[in-house]
């Protein structure tokens, strides 16, 4: 799918980055130098969490086949590249897990954040929000204090959202894509290509923490969760 050198590069920088996380790291090694005045037309996870750090950063919003309105936030380059060359860069989708959202790749500041790592070693970097979270609460005509807007399983997650944002970054690259999911970014992601869906688009996949069955935990709260949908909890709180 692949060839070895770039599945080995992709590899070595999340190795990189999980050895990064044993280690702490002062607030005071990522202070912000960088004035959000300089880009006044951007805001959201871009302004407060990206373009303090040094980085370009893009808010981009993609629509599903459901309404569904979906934020992404692309980081098109490295930290204070200059003189960069035509050649298409590799895009890599970055998808959180569950109660989530793209801001949970960004905690531990530049040196340790993955998104960040990434971009810094040449990777075009587009962190994505699955419906519901905090950058895809909109709809195309639901409100989100609306029982309807949250009347959605992870079914809608692979037969929706992913595809989504698969076509979304295929068109605006050109290239096939590197998936990095973590937890339920895996799950859907292992459904959707076990159904054959997206793999033309897929040039590789780095699953963290994936999950395939729900079955096989023991956990109260893991089974709470597998059981009892958050949108079901979020639909009762409405009435």
């Amino acid at each position: 799918m692949m060839n070895t050198f770039g599945a080995l590069t992709l590899y070595l920088l999340l190795l990189a980055f999980v050895s990064h996380q044993v280690h702490a790291s002062s607030h005071d090694s990522f202070v912000t130098k960088y004035d959000t005045n300089d880009y006044p037309n951007v805001g959201g996870l871009c302004a407060s969490s990206i373009i303090i750090h040094g980085y370009k950063c893009q808010e981009h919003t993609v629509t599903t086949e459901d309404g569904y309105i979906l934020g992404l936030q692309r980081i098109p380059e490295g930290r204070g590249e200059v003189n960069v060359t035509q050649t298409k860069k590799q895009p890599v989708i970055l998808q959180h897990g569950v109660l989530l959202d793209s801001n949970s790749w960004l905690v531990n500041g530049p040196d340790q954040d993955l998104p960040f790592i990434l971009a810094d070693n040449g990777y075009d970097v587009w962190l994505s929000n699955t419906r519901g979270t905090t950058f895809s609460r909109r709809h195309v005509s639901l409100n989100p204090s609306s029982r309807k807007f949250w009347d959605w399983t992870w079914d809608e997650l692979v037969a929706h959202d992913l595809p989504a944002l698969f076509d979304y970054v295929s068109q605006e690259t050109g290239q096939k894509i590197n998936y990095i999911g973590h937890s339920q970014g895996t799950l859907i992601a292992l459904t959707s290509f076990s159904e054959g869906k997206l793999v033309n688009q897929l040039k590789s996949a780095v699953l963290l923490s994936p999950v395939a069955y729900l079955s096989h935990m023991t956990t109260q709260l893991g089974v709470a969760a597998a059981t009892f949908f958050l949108d079901e909890v979020l639909k009762t709180s409405l009435c």
